[in-house]
């Protein structure tokens, strides 16, 4: 019994000695440097990197100026975190990059962080910062300050400076004239030029010898040819006789004529008239002889009716020119061409005289 119970507290002892065995293990500090000697200035990255399982709380060390006298942080990048063993561990990562201008041997106390409150802490490390080699010896190598160098001249600093004032020159002169434009209030002058019309029977018989040549008829379009037929008859009656004949039908056309004109004449325009509409609206298809009568009647309607000019009529100018003063509406339009481009040149005169004082100075 008594060698029964001195097992079982070297059991337990065992049993203790594992769990502390393996809490001591949960948790892993380890601290490394890139460069374990450096020049004077130079800079080196210290990394810090702890292990633990991840439902424990990490909380790093607080890092400020300075790792110890003489080793400068210069910057504290941003803590990398990573899961391992399907996320049942955190690996944090936090790189510190250091510098010294004072050459020793330096000795970097281990960095302490706390898990779940409880204090762990990584190696010591230690730094070498070494001074520049000097030649005592040779003195005369070495060479006191220059002076300032003066960077050689580039056009292609001043290319757009230069292009800017050149098209800075004629916006100028085109500002002033539009000034003095607006102030002197100077009439517009317009030129219309004039179209001379011709005279009703000349434009209908132009009109005919374009429907001779096109021969619509010919390719079985004998519809088209007596639309433009007739209705080139009705713009002539209504610049010759005065009355819309494009809105009356051909019955009212004629009964009109009448009181115009000879009865052999209104007879030829009437077949003419009554052959449209049978071709308009019956489909009829008249033969190519009925096709050129019709034609040669309209022709001669024309020829019996037409006035020819007055040979003794004051020719009409061919361009008329106009004064105009200028609208309220015209001088807002130039006051604000003006106000426009006086902010571009102003902008741009600024833009280049910036952009020289910064090339000189």
């Amino acid at each position: 019994m008594c060698f029964q119970k001195k097992l079982k507290k070297i059991v337990g002892c065992l049993f203790a000695l594992c769990s502390l065995s393996v809490s001591a293990q949960n948790v892993t500090v380890e601290a490394s440097i890139d460069s374990l000697q450096i020049l004077i200035g130079e800079q080196t990255k210290v990394k810090l990197e702890v292990s633990f399982d991840a439902h424990q709380k990490l909380t790093l060390p607080v890092v400020r100026d300075t790792l110890v006298r003489g080793v400068e942080v210069v910057d504290i990048a941003k803590p990398d975190t990573q899961y391992l063993n399907n996320k049942q561990r955190l690996l944090v990562t936090q790189e510190y990059i250091v510098t010294s201008f004072d050459s020793a041997f330096y000795y970097i106390p281990p960095f302490t962080v706390a898990v779940d409150g409880k204090a762990y802490s990584s190696k010591s490390l230690a730094l070498k910062v070494l001074t520049m080699p000097v030649d005592v010896e040779h003195p005369d190598q070495f060479f006191g300050p220059k002076d300032i160098l003066e960077p050689p001249f580039s056009w292609s600093d001043w290319k757009l400076i230069i292009w800017l004032s050149l098209f800075i020159i004629p916006l100028v002169i085109l500002v002033i004239y539009l000034i003095i434009r607006y102030k002197d209030n100077k009439p517009i002058i317009r030129t219309i030029k004039l179209e001379p019309k011709l005279p009703p029977h000349q434009q209908a018989m132009k009109e005919f010898e374009r429907i001779k040549s096109e021969k619509s008829w010919q390719h079985g379009d004998s519809k088209e040819y007596y639309t433009e037929l007739t209705d080139t008859i009705r713009v002539y009656i209504k610049e010759r006789f005065g009355f819309n004949a494009l809105e009356m039908t051909s019955a009212e056309i004629i009964d009109h004529l009448l009181q115009e004109n000879d009865q052999k004449a209104i007879d030829e325009l009437k077949t003419l008239f009554n052959t449209a509409d049978l071709v308009k609206f019956a489909k009829h298809n008249p033969l190519m002889n009925e096709n050129d009568m019709n034609l040669v009647n309209a022709i001669e309607f024309i020829n019996q009716t037409k006035i020819e000019a007055d040979p003794n009529a004051k020719p009409v100018p061919a361009e008329i020119t106009i004064e105009e003063k200028r609208s309220r509406r015209a001088k807002i339009i130039l006051l604000s061409f003006i106000v426009v481009l006086s902010v571009a040149v102003v902008t741009m005169l600024v833009f280049v005289i910036r952009d020289i004082y910064n090339l000189c100075f």
